[in-house]
């Protein structure tokens, strides 16, 4: 798998690598928002002060970005069979391996670039 932008893969017109890449970049922003709402609905429960209005607004919250990421994580999935079903190829271009690949390239070019700050 090669390692290049996205961009320079849609210039190439390269389509497997345009969506493993997309897919990668969604799943990871999905799970970015996701954790970022749960900190942000457990701030607020702390904060609620027992008020009970207060605790549910904070507890839907949790419990809608937890909802949110398990169907990001399991939209693939879902495509896969419903493709199946009506006897598609939707996901042939799509490798949960590059995928994976991709995500692990961008935490540790992420990490590398943090510790030169």
């Amino acid at each position: 798998m090669d390692t290049n932008s996205i961009v320079d893969a849609a210039q190439r017109g390269d389509i497997v690598t345009i969506v493993n890449r997309g897919l990668a970049y969604a799943i990871m922003i999905a799970g970015f928002l996701s954790v970022i709402f749960i900190i942000v609905g457990g701030i607020s429960f702390i904060l609620s002060g027992g008020q009970e209005d207060k605790i549910k607004q904070a507890i839907s919250t949790i419990r809608y970005s937890i909802i949110g990421l398990i169907i990001t994580v399991l939209a693939v999935v879902i495509v896969w069979a419903v493709g199946g079903a009506l006897g598609l190829d939707v996901v042939k271009y799509i490798n949960f391996g590059d995928v994976v690949a991709i995500i692990k390239s961008i935490g540790d070019k992420l990490s590398s670039t943090s510790g030169n700050l």
